[in-house]
């Protein structure tokens, strides 16, 4: 539900490869285009302040701020976080003193000090499914872009956060190596959708979902060979929902604070 008296919300995706925000207003109407910046390696907690700092700097004033960030994070605080402790992105070296760095980094806390506005830091993907879910029965988020994210909702409430991108799946590889950005480019849409619907195959019996969504930036890129397979209660959204889902958040059952 709308809160039709809110400020307007600062609403920053960030991914692996780029990060882009807008301004929306309490309907989750954007009052300005996106602007976008491509994800600066190394990435340490403190650029990427300013990083989200600077696209501020490109939009209209807003009241509040909502973040989306690839990981585990908790209460706005990093627990860890994929792509960000590398020396140059996805899939290079993880670098120990990065690592340290994110671990534990209340991004929250950062934000709201330097950009002087309540903030709000969540997964990406929790972000991403705010922006579509319908808040009933048990609805489950995937997004597929540098890899995989995920986020489930019971009635609309935020379940706590499964870094479901981590878990094994084949041949000793994770989620985001089997079914990311670089396996995509390996292998084509063809070849590459075929793996995404094997893996939403197996997990819907884990999860038994009233309604699965799949967004992220590689959503487009299932041929439709696969998305005719994929079953009724499979929804494709789209990558704007990311932004969107910045206003909402903030309506979130469970989620004041």
């Amino acid at each position: 539900m709308a809160d039709h008296d809110a400020p307007p919300t600062l609403a920053v995706d960030c991914g692996g490869g780029g990060i882009k925000a807008s301004v929306l207003d309490a309907a989750g109407t954007m009052l300005a285009q996106p602007v976008r910046t491509v994800t600066p390696y190394p990435l340490p907690p403190d650029r990427l302040v300013e990083v989200v700092a600077d696209l501020a700097g490109q939009l209209p004033e807003a009241g509040r701020v909502t973040v989306g960030m690839p990981g585990m994070i908790r209460h706005g605080v990093v627990v860890a976080t994929p792509h960000y402790v590398t020396r140059s992105g996805p899939r290079t070296k993880v670098l120990p003193h990065l690592v340290d760095a994110w671990s534990g980094f209340d991004m929250r806390r950062a934000l709201e000090h330097r950009l002087r506005l309540p903030a709000r830091v969540l997964n990406d993907a929790e972000v991403h499914g705010a922006g579509v879910i319908a808040g009933t029965g048990l609805e489950l988020m995937l997004t597929f872009g540098t890899g995989l994210g995920n986020a489930m909702y019971d009635g609309g409430r935020l379940a706590p956060h499964l870094e479901l991108s981590q878990g094994p799946v084949k041949w000793g590889l994770t989620y985001d190596e089997y079914i990311g950005e670089h396996e995509r480019l390996r292998l084509g849409d063809a070849m590459w959708s075929r793996r995404v619907r094997r893996v939403i195959d197996a997990l819907r019996p884990m999860y038994l979902w009233d309604r699965l969504y799949v967004g992220g930036g590689n959503s487009r890129r299932i041929v439709g060979t696969v998305l005719d397979k994929l079953g009724d209660d499979v929804v494709i959204v789209p990558n704007s929902a990311g932004i969107v889902g910045g206003v909402r958040v903030w309506s979130l059952p469970g989620q004041a604070g």
